[in-house]
């Protein structure tokens, strides 16, 4: 077993815990009070990144009120260099989110370890001109080093309203191995799905608080798994289409 790797994750996860505390009680605080007036939680990320959008949704003991953004283009079932050459294209994250039905009031969370492409940039871009609050998930170490590929100039973390930092290092891979220039064992995927469980378990815990019961999945794989998510899916499915 290569415990490199499982040090790494240990001591990003430490690192995370002991920097990203304030921000991510802020983002819950957003959330419980969009949920509780009735908005909901949209994510979206390209590549590898949209393996995040999927995390929270339909998910035993996740919220109801999420609604995932996936779009085929931008997601590596329909070609791997394919996204990545898609994601660049400037005006496509616009068409996407106009395509959704984010409203002012609902939070989009946008992932993004460098944060330098088009389509979330102008993800983000849109849904603040329509209301929305947006969420950065994205490395700092990554996105501070590159250059954005945004005629405006700026990454992720520079158009968003607040941004979780999974503290990651440049370029996503953690180990070198001798005799080899490239590193391996990426760390992004395990950080972003701590961020995000970490913020939908911080806001269920004050929907509960703010006196609302939290519209929580039951394992579907559980015998009353069917009838305990009946409610909820008929008051959602209405409103998130993919459900």
């Amino acid at each position: 077993m290569n415990k490199q790797y499982l040090a790494n994750i240990r001591a990003l996860l430490d690192k995370l815990e002991n920097t990203q505390e304030e921000v991510i009680d802020k983002v819950s605080e957003i959330c419980a009070k969009a949920i509780f007036d009735g908005h909901l939680l949209y994510f979206f990320g390209t590549g590898h990144s949209h393996m995040i959008c999927e995390e929270p949704f339909y998910r035993a003991g996740g919220l109801a009120c999420i609604s995932p953004i996936l779009e085929s283009d931008l997601m590596l079932h329909e070609g791997g260099a394919k996204s990545s050459s898609y994601e660049r294209v400037e005006g496509l994250g616009n068409v996407v989110i106009s395509h959704t039905a984010i409203e002012e009031g609902d939070v989009l969370f946008l992932i993004s370890n460098s944060g330098r492409n088009c389509a979330v940039i102008d993800a983000a871009l849109e849904a603040k001109k329509r209301g929305a609050i947006t969420v950065a998930i994205t490395s700092m170490n990554h996105t501070t080093n590159v250059t954005s590929r945004h005629s405006g100039g700026k990454n992720l973390y520079q158009v968003c309203d607040f941004v979780l930092d999974n503290c990651g290092e440049v370029g996503d891979a953690s180990i070198l191995l001798d005799g080899m220039k490239q590193k391996i064992a990426p760390t992004s995927s395990v950080l972003d799905v701590t961020l995000v469980n970490l913020v939908i378990a911080n806001t269920t815990e004050k929907l509960l608080a703010m006196g609302m019961v939290p519209p929580v999945f039951t394992s579907a794989n559980t015998d009353e798994g069917d009838k305990a998510n009946k409610s909820i899916l008929e008051t959602y499915r209405p409103r998130i289409r993919i459900l």
